[in-house]
């Protein structure tokens, strides 16, 4: 059985971005309900299916599988939730074997920018650089399955 150990912080400034290469990811939603989702996801020439369980803490059972690319694109555009979430992710080094991935999404989610980092246990300690702000780890709006049903662009900030 597969865990994911998440925390999730949001982003301040640009001082992150000094040497970062950014990927671009285009991902939907097959479900998403809180209990389970199912996610399909393109990164460059690639392309997975996952599935979560429910959060509980910053943990969930996470399955990841690889599919044919050509696959992926056609449920991407006639089989997912709408709208699909597009962002470049950008990995920076977090010491400790660790490493931080800072999400920037544009489209319908424009402007909003998270940091994730996945740990081997809640309760593992990391160093916090200073573009980190607010956790929000816990907060259900920043689930990137969410960000398909209530984008962004719509919150009153």
């Amino acid at each position: 059985m597969a865990k994911e150990i998440e925390r999730k912080f949001l982003v301040m400034g640009d001082g992150w971005r000094e040497n970062a290469v950014g990927t671009h990811y285009r991902q939907g939603y097959l479900n998403s309900v809180k209990e389970r989702t199912v996610r399909i996801r393109t990164i460059n020439d690639k392309a997975f299916l996952t599935v979560k369980g429910l959060t509980v803490g910053c943990t969930r059972l996470e399955f990841e599988y690889s599919i044919p690319y050509d696959d992926c694109v056609k449920m991407l555009d006639e089989l997912a939730e709408k709208p699909i979430i597009e962002k470049t992710r950008y990995k920076i080094p977090a010491g400790n074997g660790l490493a931080w991935e800072i999400d920037e999404f544009h489209g319908v989610n424009e402007g909003l920018i998270v940091a994730e980092i996945e740990v081997p246990s809640e309760d593992t300690s990391f160093e916090k650089p200073d573009w980190l702000g607010e956790e929000v780890s816990s907060d259900p709006r920043y689930f990137n399955s969410n960000l398909v049903s209530h984008p962004y662009t719509t919150w009153n900030k």
